[in-house]
């Protein structure tokens, strides 16, 4: 996918004009590590074609008095990551000389820049416009982020120098990402289960700057390993090839199969594995979490049932997910990590034959049905998965409206008992017959 940088000065309007550009689709909203998504970065498409945007001036943080410092090396990577540039000014105060920094550094580039000239909502400013000729970058789009004015040109313009997609880089090979925070050893887990020192391995937290692919097939099976930047709290993403690793950390997430969420286990399931956790949840994943580096605790009895049952506890109420605990640097259980992951992405992948889901869940359903409510009784009486490409399910019935969350839960638990669903979330959704 291509990927266009909104780029300017402060309160020129760039994340007025990010957000209604992604509101032509449902915008990313998730808040994780080092990226506030519906604000930095979303999926946008116009004419058919999709892209990604990213809005890099609403990640530095600070007031105006340290911007300038910040300003070039937001521009810079910008450049780099980047298909097309939008370069947003301000009709309203003119050309500043923060302004003229930025264009002197966009002039210098070989890729599409677009200057864009907002707050151009009446004829006097339109007249004003004319100065942005003096940055040296050509034709301007006068457009008005607030109400939409001009943002369709833009946009036809936009999209027409855009690649298409590259059909022969997609494959049809499972996707297994492996997630974390910073130094927990993913590195190291792929290094060695490919038998080779393919990726940079330091103390350093934050060594893996990109999101790798690597193709694998074991137990006769085939598929992609990404290895991907340790994701960071957002307090802590201070660099700014820090907030791109982020974002090319959080785009595997969307675009995989399988999360394989791997923790450090002297620093345990802290809230930004938490965080992780529930992205890849939310974006209904299948999950395998694997508790890194176990050859450093101290361990009693019990040390892996406690810890197992401390995980689980934190994971509520999604607790139906594989935990295996590995050593990656004495090579534990490496592989049958992978094994497990393979199971789930199975288990996400299966299909119940509608004949089958009604014989074991409408007598279940009988035995319990749904509390009435208002004096009404909810009668389901027939249930078939959706054709989607994880676990979903519609149950239809008189009364959906009155099918409380805690029985979709229970159909949920069911589920899970007659059909396996370890590690993938479950969706149940009640429709009207």
């Amino acid at each position: 996918m291509s990927i266009v940088a909104i780029v300017g000065r402060p309160n020129v309007g760039k994340s007025t004009l990010f957000n209604r550009m992604i509101k032509r689709r449902e915008a990313i909203t998730d808040a994780v590590s080092g990226v506030t998504r519906d604000r930095h970065y979303g999926k946008s498409d116009w004419n058919g074609k999709e892209f990604s945007l990213i809005d890099t001036g609403g990640y530095v943080i600070g007031s105006d008095d340290i911007f300038e410092a910040e300003i070039d090396r937001q521009v810079e990577l910008a450049i780099d990551e980047a298909d097309a540039i939008i370069f947003m000014v301000d009709a309203e105060t003119g050309i500043t000389g923060m302004d003229e920094d930025v264009a002197k550094l966009l002039r210098r580039v070989e890729k599409p820049v677009f200057l864009v000239v907002n707050k151009v909502d009446n004829n006097q400013r339109e007249q004003d416009a004319f100065e942005f000729y003096n940055l040296g970058l050509g034709d301007y789009f006068s457009i008005s982020s607030m109400n939409g004015n001009g943002t369709g040109e833009l946009l036809d313009a936009l999209v027409e120098i855009l690649p298409d997609e590259v059909d022969e880089e997609k494959d049809d090979l499972p996707r297994f990402a492996v997630v974390g925070r910073p130094n927990a050893g993913k590195s190291s887990f792929i290094n060695a289960l490919i038998g080779e020192d393919r990726y940079i391995v330091t103390d350093i937290a934050g060594t893996t700057r990109d999101s790798i692919d690597t193709k694998y097939n074991r137990f006769g099976f085939e598929f992609n390993l990404v290895d991907t930047a340790g994701i960071r709290r957002k307090k802590k993403v201070r660099e700014d090839l820090e907030f791109y690793s982020v974002m090319r950390s959080v785009r595997a997430i969307e675009h995989c199969d399988v999360c394989l969420l791997m923790l450090d286990a002297t620093r345990g399931f802290d809230g930004q594995v938490q965080n992780i956790f529930w992205l890849a949840e939310r974006n209904r994943k299948g999950i395998v979490v694997l508790i890194n580096k176990w050859d450093l605790v101290d361990k009693e009895t019990n040390t892996a049932k406690e810890f197992e049952a401390y995980i689980r506890k934190q994971m509520e109420p999604f607790t139906d997910v594989p935990i295996v605990f590995i050593s990656v640097l004495n090579k534990q259980r490496i592989f049958k990590a992978i094994e497990t992951a393979v199971e789930v992405y199975k288990n996400r992948s299966k299909r119940i034959k509608t004949s089958t889901l009604n014989e074991v869940m409408l007598p279940l359903i009988e035995s319990y049905p749904p509390p009435s409510l208002k004096g009404k009784f909810v009668k389901i009486k027939f249930v078939t998965q959706l054709p989607t490409p994880q676990p979903q399910f519609a149950f239809f019935c008189n009364l959906p409206q009155y099918v409380k969350d805690s029985y979709k839960r229970y159909l949920e638990n069911q589920l899970r008992k007659n059909f396996d669903f370890t590690g993938v979330p479950v969706s149940v959704y009640m429709r009207k017959k």
